[in-house]
């Protein structure tokens, strides 16, 4: 079973909404049975529920322990707005993977447009609930590769041809990975941006790229 948010109320613990929807109908949750959830304040809590309805499932919490799934470092992934499917992934994988925050870049050669925030929101909440973290990743734009350049700090331009590789880059602690759109990124967007880094020599589709990197630039720190 997936990890959910709860909310504290002295000793016991209340999901309401939508969460507390799914727990009653998808999950079959039931009175008496044990669950855990994430208290934001830094606790896993072990609950007993004694309330299972659509609208709010609660319970007494029978046990509680320090939860610090957070990573020390705050990589933040600046991705090419892709189509949805492969957007989406990045935004639910990276997540469960420990990204502290996301920006959507409107490339040059991005071939998706619009935003949708309180769906990419959506995305995150549920990655992170499942990954039983404790922050939910905000998500930034659509906005120009300038921008993005300008507001986050240590920006690093992932290209296959850079001459170092990611994780040989163990400083700074923090990194705004700069991902780019399946055409790569425009002659004059890889002029904004003089730290370059690759991945190898393999042609990775963008979606596994924002994986495997912010994976990367995590485990050497």
């Amino acid at each position: 079973m997936p990890y959910f948010f709860a909310e504290r109320d002295g000793p016991r613990a209340v999901i309401a909404g939508a969460d507390a929807d799914h727990l009653a109908r998808s999950l079959r949750a039931r009175v008496g049975e044990e669950i855990e959830v994430v208290d934001p304040a830094g606790l896993m809590l072990t609950v007993r529920l004694d309330r299972v309805s659509p609208d709010r499932v609660e319970g007494v919490v029978v046990a509680e322990r320090e939860h610090n799934p957070e990573p020390a470092a705050r990589i933040v992934i600046a991705i090419a707005h892709l189509p949805a499917p492969a957007l989406e992934l990045v935004l639910s994988r990276c997540t469960e993977a420990g990204a502290f925050g996301f920006h959507i870049v409107q490339a040059d050669r991005s071939v998706a447009r619009g935003s949708k925030p309180e769906r990419w929101r959506t995305i995150c909440r549920e990655a992170a609930m499942l990954a039983g973290r404790l922050a939910v990743p905000e998500v930034g734009g659509p906005s120009s590769l300038e921008e993005v350049v300008a507001r986050y700090e240590n920006p690093v331009m992932l290209s296959r041809t850079a001459p170092i590789r990611l994780y040989e880059l163990a400083e700074p602690p923090n990194l705004t990975l700069l991902i780019g759109p399946e055409g790569g990124w425009s002659e004059i967007e890889q002029t904004l941006v003089p730290l370059k880094a690759t991945l190898g020599p393999r042609n990775l589709r963008a979606d596994t790229a924002a994986l495997v990197a912010l994976a990367t630039a995590l485990a050497i720190r």
